[in-house]
């Protein structure tokens, strides 16, 4: 009896961020889970789907800080994520948490 192995690839969410809504769309979820090593490395796909040595040059950093930076076990700078979002063409936006309460 011959024995079939099955070829599973392993998945790379960098190849279907292909547009500036798919990047948003991914990058929301991320940061909804409040996770930082989550949200880091969802931003090192989202660079590395853009190309990581033109997004660090963009962004004004060394390919190898992003790599670091973005690499879910350290938590990057405010400024480095600032402007990577920048180079790679989103923003945040900041809105209200559904059903918290108003200020007075």
């Amino acid at each position: 009896m011959a024995k079939i192995m099955a070829k599973i690839s392993k998945f790379d969410a960098a190849a279907y961020l292909e547009s500036p809504e798919t990047i948003a769309a991914y990058l929301t979820e991320a940061f909804e889970t409040n996770d930082p090593a989550f949200i880091s490395l969802a931003i090192g796909t989202v660079a590395k789907a853009k190309g990581m040595a033109s997004v660090a040059s963009e962004a004004g950093l060394s390919r190898e800080s992003l790599y670091k930076s973005l690499s879910g076990t350290t938590k990057p700078e405010f400024d480095t994520v600032r402007k990577v979002l920048n180079a790679v063409g989103v923003k945040l936006v900041v809105e209200p948490i559904a059903g918290s309460a108003e200020a007075a």
